[in-house]
């Protein structure tokens, strides 16, 4: 990312945009005193046409009609064209001007405007109807684009006309998600229905040829499903296997784009040909032991192959175990109910091809090429998920206490940027701005944590970037601790999927802040919660709290069927505490009904005391100033 400036106020404001980012910042010479910026001396426009083809985006603070001056002759196409962001001066509107979708600058204008408290401004017909642009729906799931007029389904999707689409493979997610009222019908009309569809989207592995004088548009997504088995002799060439597989799909009427990965028997872990075509199609590359090879059932065993390598079937047997391993342990559709529209749940990675009886699509085939020595047998098998291609990312949030501008800035980029949110269904609401069109929105209820963890874990481990969302830090009473306990319970290395947790403000932190300064010395949080810690383990805590003369929170005080927890709670401290101790008790606190009260131990029951709220008792030496509870550090005071 190349941020651009050409005045002072733009380039400081840029340049700590650039810290957080990585972005380079290029300034003027007349600027050249700019820390870690870099220098040019030509025109701004000649400078923009240097390095148009060195970075994916560009961050602009400077007059939109100048930006658009600058880059007019370089803008050739939406697909290759970078993302193009502007910034006003006052950093209060962050504009996506050109790529919003493919170039992803509507995801970069959020990102950014997060990270500065500004509004972004997305003028695309997608964001204003709540939708993931058409063009950039399968990504997340590493679908591959395939041909079509994306142009004018894009515009069919603007014009809220009837968009028909069918999916024949990969995952349904994305239209468990979408808004009410969305204008896509799924499937095939029948008898009964009057369907007529303004344009069509295809998601499949099969390979369409449209006409251009079709009455409609249409488009293809291509899931990556398909496992190529592949046997060949030793030293084929890549041009041999890459001709062979071409072939077969071409028979098969199968896109190449749909290809997850290749798949052979582990003799052939160092073929060249092998090798090479995997690396220059950038696919992963598969092998299997013979042993596991001749377990595998397949229509066409060979006993010559079985004499040569020890097992009757190569490529029809790898094929098959390339596209199970996509599944391996992993669920691939929840209990709830699958979604088809408006009006149904779901939580399923996919709902299509959930039982393949026979997963063997192609069975071998020989291709041999004139000129070329030696034969390739090719097989291929279509696995139940789509091959990602992506490593997966768990983000761990703290929200903070409710409010969104008590949440960091990183917290907030982490929630807009991720492929999927999963919380508690009250956390979700309370940062539902942040959300955008096309994002996997999961809540689970209050009571279940451990499925949420492993919900997150399951899309992460399939390749998504998935934010784990708790109120206040994710790591005091949050979902951080569960997260990770349920990795290591799967034998996780500690590098995949990749884990960051992002802190946030927690409920003592912004009680304490709300009624002074109770928590200027020696402090404990101690929740009162027994669902996961026995009470009389937190009664040893309460009394060691208090005799220890800890200034003590208390979390989770009371719920409707936990109600004497409290009262023994405060009588543990008035055997060590004085009746007339400070309390501070902040219901919802920074939220729109936020409460608080200012009390002493011995009165504090008389006022209302529930699950939202934080109790802070004071130590010896706190004490209460108009309405603002102090407690000493030990400073002098003249």
């Amino acid at each position: 990312m190349a941020a651009i400036a050409t005045t002072p106020k733009a380039a400081q404001l840029l340049q700590t945009l650039s810290q957080s980012t990585g972005a380079t910042l290029w300034v003027p010479g007349s600027l050249a005193s700019i820390e870690n910026a870099q220098i040019y001396t030509s025109s701004l426009k000649d400078q923009i046409a240097s390095i148009w083809h060195e970075y994916r985006a560009f961050v602009f603070c400077l007059a939109t009609g100048a930006v658009v001056r600058a880059i007019a002759s370089l803008v050739e196409d939406k697909s290759r064209d970078p993302a193009v962001i502007v910034i006003d001066r006052d950093s209060r509107f962050v504009i996506s001007l050109c790529s919003g979708h493919q170039g992803g600058a509507d995801e970069l204008a959020r990102l950014i405007a997060h990270q500065l408290d500004a509004t972004p401004v997305l003028t695309g017909a997608s964001a204003s109807l709540n939708l993931p642009g058409i063009d950039i729906l399968g990504l997340p799931f590493g679908w591959r684009q395939g041909s079509g007029d994306w142009t004018k389904v894009s515009a069919a999707i603007s014009r809220r006309e009837t968009v028909q689409v069918i999916q024949e493979v990969g995952s349904t997610l994305w239209q468990a998600h979408l808004p009410q009222g969305h204008s896509f019908y799924f499937g095939f009309p029948d008898d009964r229905e009057s369907i007529s569809p303004k344009a069509r989207v295809w998601i499949s592995a099969t390979k369409r040829q449209f006409s251009p004088d079709a009455d409609i548009p249409k488009v293809q997504w291509h899931p990556r499903v398909l496992w190529v088995g592949i046997g060949c002799e030793r030293g084929t060439s890549r041009q041999l296997i890459e001709v062979a597989i071409a072939q077969v799909c071409q028979h098969y009427h199968l896109a190449t784009e749909a290809i997850a990965g290749i798949a052979t028997i582990d003799l052939k872990a160092d073929e060249p040909g092998i090798l090479e075509y995997c690396r220059d199609r950038n696919l992963p590359l598969k092998t299997f032991p013979a042993d596991s090879l001749r377990q595998v059932s397949t229509p066409n065993p060979s006993s010559i192959v079985e004499r040569e390598v020890g097992t009757p079937s190569v490529a029809e047997a790898a094929a098959i175990l390339g596209g199970l391993g996509e599944v391996g342990s992993r669920r691939t559709e929840d209990k709830g109910t699958r979604r088809r529209g408006n009006g149904e749940t779901g939580r399923q990675l996919t709902t299509n091809y959930s039982k393949i009886q026979n997963p063997l699509i192609v069975p071998k085939q020989i291709v041999k090429l004139e000129g070329e020595p030696g034969a390739v047998t090719v097989a291929i098998a279509l696995s139940e998920l789509e091959y990602t291609g992506r490593t997966g990312q768990l983000l761990l949030v703290g929200t903070g206490p409710g409010n969104l501008e008590q949440m960091t800035p990183a917290a907030k980029t982490a929630v807009t940027g991720a492929d999927a949110v999963i919380g508690y269904s009250l956390y979700l609401e309370l940062i539902q701005p942040l959300l955008r069109p096309g994002q996997i929105v999961e809540s689970l209820p209050i009571t279940q944590e451990k499925q949420r963890a492993q919900r997150a874990i399951e899309l992460a481990q399939w390749g998504l970037t998935v934010a784990v969302v708790s109120s206040g830090d994710c790591g005091i009473y949050g979902m951080a601790g569960l997260v990770m306990e349920e990795l290591q319970a799967l034998g996780w290395n500690g590098k995949i999927p990749k884990v960051e947790v992002f802190p946030g403000i927690t409920a003592v932190v912004a009680a304490a802040a709300r009624v002074g300064a109770p928590l200027m010395h020696d402090f404990c949080t101690i929740s009162l919660s027994d669902l996961l810690t026995p009470w009389d383990v937190i009664e040893k805590r309460l009394e060691a709290a208090a005799a220890g003369d800890f200034v003590t929170a208390l979390y989770n005080p009371r719920s409707q069927t936990r109600t004497q927890q409290i009262i023994t709670a405060r009588g543990i401290f008035l055997k060590h505490r004085n009746p007339n101790t400070p309390v501070a008790l902040v219901r919802s606190v920074y939220r729109s009904d936020e409460q608080i009260s200012l009390t002493t131990l011995d009165k504090m029951l008389e006022f209302p005391i529930d699950m939202l709220t934080t109790v802070i008792i004071g130590n010896r030496s706190t004490r209460r100033h108009a309405d603002w509870m102090i407690t000493p550090r030990g400073y002098s005071v003249s």
